[in-house]
């Protein structure tokens, strides 16, 4: 193990009626990958963003490459070789690849940018990490998978010693994947430390050396990877034992709920037929770019369809707008859940409030009822437990898992027919997620059809009854996930690159 890069002890740092770390310490080794794990709120976040500059600590001791520093900005951190890749991509999108990457830094000769010299750094960088991506590119037009890759050029142009990396994977595809893990080993054996934050615990055995576990703000242990285990990481993360990952309850099927019918909106959503039962979980399987969220956006009506038709209990609905979809009964919870499922500026009693105003206001008067809201409000937090010490905290300040809970929250108040998940566990810890998939057989058990998209096949085959598979905007084949594989999913979401590579 090479020098010591960071060690920290005695952190502490609250925020208004939250302590959010107590007591923490943390050390980072030159060439090494340390996993930063515990649930969302155990002060991961937190502890990285007093490292990079972004928050100052109350009180504690950081050193960084052995020498001890009082409270950092961003621009000292990165000065000393801290770079961090926020799970949240901190990209200007308006601007070319090679302006992202050196924003703040830029090269200039006078009051001249040197776009030319940039965008050959850029391109240096960029072909350093074998990714097909060029610095004129606009970052907006991009893929999120791309974006993130962007990201991490960025962060390695500063010559980063101290790499952070906040849930990396969480908008890759497999390949994009490998090409990370290969770039981070590169990276550890040019003696620059990685902390590795993820909740996918399966990905940990490819890149990490050790494990520092944190749960409710405070310090629980660090350990070699080689010498524990998946299970026992989990429990020290929770503080209990989780029996079961995946836990499914077993309901009869009833009659048929909903169904979509030769559906058509734009170039990845084609002839789409789906139908729904009572008593199943439906999931849909594919890789990234398979047009399953494209898919969920036109069912719901955010984007427009081009042709087909939707049945509710048997009757034909039009959907052209998402209010249509929501007095019929069809809810979405949707991939991004800060961009397209809260308002983070507003509280979680408004964010339950808002789609239910109809519910919740006397209707002659137009007067929102103060005690209909409260009931509402409180019985949602209630059966999800949401953990928040106050209603009226905005949602920005809570975890990923209780943003989510949030989000489909609101729209179980309205005792909906259907609910679409558009990968409702991305980026939440493992307790969390066990509490999305008790939501679900919870719908379930209430006969609500249930939509449920992810890119996790374990998850889909854990949680689901049937599983569709779609590539390239087309459905490719239908599975009980009983007898599903996960071999037999990924060649039906590759069928269409199968198409292509025989006719090449």
């Amino acid at each position: 193990m090479g020098e010591r890069l960071v060690s920290m002890k005695h952190i502490y740092k609250s925020f208004p009626g939250v302590k959010a770390l107590d007591d923490v310490q943390f050390a980072l080794n030159a060439g090494e990958v340390i996993a930063l794990l515990g649930e969302n709120g155990a002060g991961k976040s937190t502890l990285v963003k007093i490292l990079s500059g972004v928050y100052t600590r109350d009180s504690g001791q950081l050193e960084i490459l052995g020498k001890q520093h009082g409270d950092l900005s961003p621009k000292q951190a990165q000065e000393l070789g801290v770079a961090i890749i926020h799970q949240e991509l901190n990209m200007c999108r308006h601007l070319t690849v090679a302006e992202n990457i050196f924003l703040g830094r830029e090269k200039t000769k006078g009051d001249v940018l040197l776009n030319r010299k940039m965008e050959a750094e850029a391109q240096h960088i960029l072909d350093d990490l074998k990714m097909d991506i060029s610095p004129r590119q606009v970052v907006g037009d991009l893929p999120v998978s791309k974006q993130q890759m962007v990201e991490i050029a960025k962060a390695l142009s500063t010559n980063a010693k101290i790499l952070i990396m906040d849930e990396p994977t969480s908008s890759l595809t497999s390949k994009e994947i490998e090409d990370l893990f290969r770039i981070i080993g590169a990276l550890r054996k040019s003696g620059c430390g990685i902390v590795y934050i993820s909740h996918r615990l399966e990905e940990l055995k490819h890149i990490v050396d050790r494990v520092t576990i944190l749960r409710d703000g405070k310090y629980i242990v660090t350990a070699d990877f080689a010498e524990i285990t998946i299970d026992e990481i989990i429990t020290h993360m929770v503080g209990r034992e989780i029996t079961e990952k995946f836990p499914r309850v077993s309901c009869e099927k009833g009659r048929e709920i909903f169904s979509v019918s030769n559906l058509n909106a734009g170039r990845m959503v084609r002839d789409i037929n789906i139908t729904l039962y009572e008593g199943e979980v439906v999931g849909i399987a594919g890789l990234m770019g398979a047009g399953r969220t494209e898919m969920t956006r036109a069912i719901f009506g955010i984007d427009p369809k081009e042709s087909g038709e939707i049945r509710l209990d048997g009757k034909v609905v039009k959907i052209n707008k998402p209010m249509d979809a929501i007095k019929a009964g069809v809810v979405l919870a949707p991939e991004d859940r800060k961009k397209d499922g809260l308002c983070t500026k507003l509280s979680i009693r408004q964010n339950l409030a808002l789609p239910n105003l109809d519910m919740i206001s006397d209707k002659i008067i137009g007067v929102l009822r103060r005690k209909k809201e409260d009931v509402l409000c409180e019985k949602a937090v209630k059966s999800l437990a949401v953990k928040a010490h106050d209603i009226d905290v905005d949602a920005a300040n809570l975890s990923g898992g209780n943003q989510q809970k949030v989000v489909v929250g609101k729209w179980l108040a309205r005792t909906s027919r259907v609910v679409i998940f558009d990968e409702p566990t991305r980026g939440i810890d493992v307790a969390a997620k066990v509490e999305i998939y008790n939501i679900i057989n919870q719908l379930k058990e209430q006969g609500v059809a249930v939509l449920f998209v992810s890119s996790e096949m374990p998850e889909v085959l854990g949680i689901a009854d049937r599983i569709i598979v779609m590539c390239d905007g087309r459905i490719t084949g239908e599975l009980m996930a009983d007898e599903a594989t996960q071999d037999e999913i990924l060649t039906l979401a590759t069928k269409f690159e199968q198409k292509t590579a025989a006719g090449a």
